[in-house]
């Protein structure tokens, strides 16, 4: 098998799990480059790496570095330029949702990786998680009928990075929290959303209210879809007592439960109560998928095949991330 040179763009937490994956646990694959504008960011990540050659900027990784494949984790504004550039150069892209910042850029980046024929994986890690995937078999296999309706849920313990305050840099939590969700509903429901209700709100972050007055940290979109199935999210971010994702998949003849608060099964009984570890990092919960969605995406490359999660699925989503905060601003319900 031919080593899979690869350029990292965008050196954060979401960035250096796939770095460390690639790095470290997949065999046939090699980083060369990091890309990354924070200087002391970009010199600890290529010594973690150990990585000789760090960039502050994509254009400057072009021009002096060689690979085959890049891995976008930077800011979603940022997804169209470093996407239009890696499919000009001829390299296959793994891009961290959500895919851009609207439909239209999402578009573009469709149509150059068609004209330039590399493959565009999105990184929807949820669809390589072993509960998701034995949730999909089972729906499929009909173990709850017909599904009626899915409701998926999106806590982050931590308060938003200073960038994400801004509504027209992030798109807000329905993008940055609830992006994974928004796929799953139309992952397990198997039709696309046809109206989005949403209301939001700032409980958490009473500090920037005054300078970004449409920043929320806190969402619930409710949605029909074009199969009359029914859909709920919630998203809420700096909730504190830990990574919270659940979901639950009511059907027919059933209903299927995924997901816990448990890190795992240890209960401790005193005089003071019970405790209980709490799951307390997305990064703990999903590591195995995003090895197993990494692991895939080289496989994409070597044996030519498309990705399981493409430009379309990342499209889909962040179409109803605009709906949504289309609906939270205009206080109605949209429809797609």
């Amino acid at each position: 098998m031919r080593e899979i040179k690869i350029c990292i763009v965008g050196a954060g937490r979401a960035g250096m799990i796939h770095a460390a994956n690639f790095a470290m646990r997949i065999p046939s694959c090699k980083i060369v480059s990091v890309v990354e504008p924070r200087a002391e960011t970009l010199d600890n990540s290529c010594k973690i790496l150990r990585v000789e050659k760090g960039f502050k900027t994509f254009s400057e990784a072009v021009q002096r570095s060689t690979f085959d494949a890049v891995v976008i984790a930077s800011p979603p504004k940022n997804h169209l330029e470093v996407v239009a550039e890696a499919a000009r150069i001829g390299c296959h892209i793994l891009c961290e949702k959500p895919m851009a910042m609207t439909v239209e850029e999402c578009k573009q980046m469709l149509s150059v990786v068609q004209k330039a024929d590399v493959k565009l994986q999105l990184g929807f890690m949820r669809r390589y998680d072993r509960s998701f995937l034995e949730a999909k078999e089972r729906i499929d296999q009909g173990f709850i009928g017909n599904v009626v309706m899915v409701r998926s849920l999106t806590y982050g313990p931590s308060l938003p990075q200073p960038w994400m305050y801004d509504i027209a840099q992030s798109n807000g939590p329905l993008s940055e929290v609830n992006s994974h969700d928004i796929d799953t509903l139309r992952w397990f429901t198997g039709s696309e959303f046809s109206q989005v209700y949403a209301i939001a709100g700032n409980f958490r972050c009473p500090q920037v209210k005054d300078k970004y007055p449409n920043f929320y940290d806190n969402v619930v979109l409710s949605a029909v879809f074009k199969n009359n199935c029914q859909g709920c999210i919630n998203g809420a971010q700096g909730v504190k007592y830990g990574y919270d994702c659940r979901c639950e998949i009511l059907g027919t003849e059933g209903i299927i439960f995924i997901g816990s608060l448990q890190q795992n099964t240890i209960l401790t009984c005193n005089v003071q109560g019970m405790q209980q570890p709490i799951v307390q990092s997305w990064r703990n919960l999903f590591a195995e998928a995003y090895l197993a969605e990494d692991t895939d995406f080289i496989r994409c490359i070597v044996e030519d095949k498309p990705p399981r999660v493409g430009g379309l699925d990342g499209l889909k989503a962040v179409e109803v991330v605009n709906a949504g905060n289309q609906s939270v601003l205009q206080k109605r319900i949209i429809t797609l």
